[in-house]
């Protein structure tokens, strides 16, 4: 997933460097790095990131939920099948 955002492939395997690489993904600012340390604020902040990468990749809020709840099966969905990344797409809140 990382590399067909057009981000190094190593960068999924380091620790904490990857959270911060997905903030930028997701199209987020740096500082939203930080809320991923805060207990109970980092579950909300998973989720928005996780929705913004699923409308990265032109998928629905459901998706996105799906990468925050059962991310071991929706990551790799995103990295190996046929997603297309595209940076240029703001999330649609009403897609399903």
């Amino acid at each position: 997933m990382f590399e067909k955002a057009g981000k190094p492939g190593w960068a999924g395997i380091v620790p904490i460097y990857n959270l911060y690489v997905l903030v930028k993904i997701s199209g987020n600012t740096g500082w939203w790095f930080i809320l991923f340390f805060i207990p109970v604020i980092n579950f909300f902040s998973t989720l928005k990131i996780s929705i913004d990468i699923a409308g990265k990749f032109n998928k629905g809020v459901l998706f996105g939920i799906g990468l925050t709840l059962f991310s071991f099966i929706f990551y790799p969905l995103l990295g190996f099948g046929d997603y297309q990344y595209d940076d240029a797409t703001t999330p649609d809140k009403n897609m399903i």
